[in-house]
């Protein structure tokens, strides 16, 4: 068994970023808008703030109360679009149930879309024309490149259907020749979908949900799922019964989550180096 080690090959990729980013002269500033007090959004930005100052990306959190009203969201979103010292913005997941965040991510500008959630960055990945694709699936494709994981032929089974890891991901997959089965939570019987994969991709935030009695001799594993147990970070994966069988697997923490803040730095250097 081979563990996919998310950790070391994001620090190899943000090595490579901080070479791109001393050829490019100018300022670069990242804007995230948080709305709530979501503890976990917390974290994400707190990682995200720390790796922009490594390098040397300047950023501006906007932290709105939960009582924020959706046009005051989509006005501040406005005035960042307009500000030339804003490469990118990112609205933080989730947000009040008040606020469509859908709408509000179609309101940023598509040169500024960091997360690759707008109808303009989605359209051209569903073209082919991969810009600033959606991190998470990103990030997951660049993971298996490292380790030369060819996805040609592959039957791929993906165990979410979200906008921002099941739907991105399907096309990226798909885009390499992968054969891709989608399963979600109206799925039936679904360990005849995931015993017949090559490739078992799971994100659904519940611990152990894949078990070794529903993967095959030699799969290949990626555990996008994060839950806490006990004061402990853990992925969708019963990794210690799982891994006897896998060829491949990520773990939790360590896997897929560096990959998708790596993945974050790339796009604003995308989006600083195609809008200059």
């Amino acid at each position: 068994m081979i563990l996919l080690e998310g950790k070391k090959v994001s620090e190899e990729i943000l090595a490579e970023l901080k070479l791109r980013r001393e050829k490019i002269a100018d300022k670069i500033k990242l804007a995230i808008i948080l709305v709530g007090d979501n503890e976990a959004s917390e974290i994400y930005i707190k990682n995200k703030v720390k790796k922009c100052h490594k390098l040397d990306i300047d950023v501006d959190v906007y932290r709105l109360s939960v009582e924020t009203k959706e046009e005051e969201v989509i006005d501040l979103i406005e005035k960042l679009n307009k500000d030339k010292e804003v490469t990118g913005i990112l609205l933080q997941s989730p947000v009040p149930d008040n606020i469509d965040i859908i709408k509000c991510f179609n309101c940023i500008d598509y040169r500024k879309d960091i997360d690759g959630f707008s109808c303009i960055s989605v359209g051209n990945l569903y073209l082919g024309q991969e810009k600033l694709v959606s991190c998470t699936p990103k990030g997951i494709i660049r993971l298996l490149d490292y380790y030369n994981i060819d996805l040609e032929g592959k039957n791929v089974c993906l165990i979410n259907r979200s906008n921002i890891v099941g739907k991105p991901l399907f096309h990226l997959l798909l885009q390499r020749g992968a054969t891709v089965t989608v399963c979600h939570s109206k799925t039936k019987n679904l360990s005849e979908h995931t015993k017949n994969a090559d490739i078992v991709i799971s994100a659904v935030g519940k611990p152990n949900f894949i078990t070794s009695d529903m993967v095959k001799d030699g799969v290949i594993v990626i555990d996008v799922g994060i839950s806490r147990v006990d004061g402990h970070v853990v992925g969708d994966v019963d990794f210690s019964n799982v891994s006897l069988k896998a060829s491949y697997i990520t773990p939790v923490p360590g896997g897929v989550g560096p990959m998708t803040v790596a993945m974050i730095m790339e796009n604003i250097l995308i989006a600083k180096e195609a809008n200059k």
